[in-house]
């Protein structure tokens, strides 16, 4: 299998790298589509920071959280060997050697104190903040959450997202303690978090889209792409990484550019088949909504002679399924609407075409 190494992110890495320059003030919200590349750029960025920063990653992906006990163990890495109680010991124990970790340290006594009380957030907020303090004498601290719509639903004693965000806001707003990325591919969390009122002039948002058609051009020329290969894969694929990188590594690139598509447009099928004969119901807010296939249908075909349209344009019930299927994109900052990819547009067109 070729390597397939980082491309071609430098305006984003700039805008990260000239956000952290400057005193922690604002939190910054990573977002795009699904693949576009936003994990991949934070690790890039990780390994590449100067050794002024101790970065700290922790990603939900995959997690299974229910409530604060399983939030904790994510959050934190336990550190198991000895007793400590002092804190600004502890973190100024690990400046020099700290590396990149996949979560806060904490020693396992003081993990415990906090598991075992009632108010765990309190604690866990108290921990951090007395951490970060002491970590900032010496080097700068950078909390990277991935996929944090994951506990988007928690609630104990309120949304623990509310507290989170509350607490971010300190950090870096009020005490410049610490710079906060969140990264997401949740474009319904993102519009909410965008709508929140408590969160104006307190964020900042960088778009991490696919590439452009030159840019994969470019990218494509890399592994040798024959002129016929990189039509394929531009109108098939488009400029998502994850699909270009399946298409490097393919022994017939435009067998399975077809493949891909093939793939994507029997799937938003089914899912249309399967509401018109079956029906879906969504949850918005308190609400159990019905969707409706002729709502959905009716959407899907602006895409036929468009790459995108405004939010004002399609029903709330329909944009939100859609989103929520990973088959359109809401970006609330333009507050426009687009497929998830290239290749969602085509297959779009493919199956409203038959509908």
């Amino acid at each position: 299998m070729m390597e397939v190494t980082f491309y071609d992110r430098e305006s984003e890495i700039k805008e990260i790298m000239d956000t952290m320059r400057t005193k922690p003030r604002l939190i910054t919200f990573v977002y795009g589509p699904i693949n576009s590349g936003k994990t991949e750029l934070i690790s890039h960025l990780i390994k590449e920071l100067p050794d002024r920063y101790a970065p700290f990653y922790v990603n939900l992906r995959g997690r299974f959280i229910t409530g604060y006990e399983d939030f904790l163990n994510v959050l934190f890495e336990i550190d198991e060997g000895g007793v400590i109680d002092n804190v600004s010991e502890y973190a100024q124990s690990l400046v020099k050697d700290l590396k990149i970790l996949s979560g806060i340290p904490i020693p396992l006594n003081l993990f415990e104190q906090i598991f075992e009380k009632k108010d765990k957030s309190k604690d866990m907020f108290k921990y951090i903040e007395r951490f970060f303090g002491e970590m900032s004498k010496k080097r700068v601290p950078v909390l990277i959450i991935d996929e944090l719509q994951v506990i988007g639903d928690l609630k104990i004693d309120g949304l623990l997202i509310y507290k989170l965000f509350n607490f971010f806001v300190r950090l870096t707003k009020e005490l410049h303690l610490a710079h906060i990325f969140v990264v997401t591919s949740d474009s319904l969390f993102i519009e909410h978090v965008y709508s929140q009122a408590m969160l104006e002039g307190r964020c900042r948002y960088l778009l991490v889209d696919d590439f452009e058609r030159e840019t994969t051009m470019d990218f494509l020329d890399k592994y040798q792409f024959s002129d016929a290969e990189k039509e394929a894969a531009w109108d098939f694929c488009g400029g998502k990484p994850v699909y270009l990188v399946e298409l490097v590594n393919s022994g017939d690139r435009e067998k399975k550019a077809c493949e891909m598509f093939n793939v994507t447009s029997g799937r938003i099928e089914t899912e249309l088949k399967v509401v018109n004969e079956l029906g879906a119901k969504i949850t918005i807010g308190d609400s159990i909504c019905d969707v409706h296939y002729e709502n959905l249908i009716d959407i899907l075909r602006k895409f036929v002679d468009r790459n995108e349209v405004a939010i004002n344009e399609v029903d709330e019930i329909s944009k939100r399924y859609l989103v929520k299927e990973n088959i359109l994109f809401v970006d609330p900052l333009s507050k426009m609407i687009k497929p998830q990819s290239q290749l969602n547009l085509h297959a779009i067109r493919e199956v409203v075409r038959d509908a």
